[in-house]
């Protein structure tokens, strides 16, 4: 039985990104609530991951997104923590309060409990910002999956918006 917590599919994907941001001499960095640090979790599996990964914001409280990243406690309040609004904050501010080229960040209902009506569980709210470039935002409805499930798919969601976010660069060399 392999010791690995990702799959080899993810660790490959992983890689690849990794690689990308490699020859773009870009890094990143992280916010993530819902997701628990398993972005980076799994970008940090890679060895040699140390030149792509600036750091990473674990920032499942609204305290935490408040105070490590600058996410205003008035926009969390109005909003809720999982919406647009904060998403955006939360990339925004990950790159303010790091050194890295690009963001992404993630926030939403793993659960199996905590949705409503408004925010049911599986939505999870994506952003990845560019340092002088663009903010993007995504919101995704992954339905009533497992919460490990959820959790996993947002890891795979937040790749592909890092791979836009690569893209973008690469093109505008």
């Amino acid at each position: 039985m392999s010791e690995q917590p990702f799959s080899q599919k993810r660790m490959e994907r992983a890689a690849a990104l990794l690689d990308t941001f490699r020859a773009l001499k870009l890094q990143l960095v992280t916010a993530e609530s819902c997701t628990g640090g398993l972005i980076a979790g799994l970008l940090t599996e890679i060895p040699g991951s140390s030149d792509v990964v600036e750091r990473g914001f674990v920032t499942y409280s609204n305290a935490g997104k408040n105070e490590m990243i600058g996410v205003s406690v008035d926009l969390i309040t109005k909003h809720g923590a999982v919406s647009k609004p904060v998403a955006i904050a939360m990339a925004e501010g990950a790159l303010a309060h790091s050194k890295a080229d690009i963001s992404v960040a993630v926030t939403g209902v793993a659960g199996p409990g905590g949705g409503t009506a408004e925010k049911p569980v599986g939505l999870v709210h994506f952003a990845a910002a560019r340092r002088n470039g663009e903010t993007i935002h995504s919101e995704q409805r992954f339905g009533e999956l497992s919460r490990r499930a959820i959790r996993l798919a947002a890891v795979d969601f937040a790749f592909n918006l890092l791979e836009r976010q690569a893209g973008a660069v690469a093109a505008s060399r």
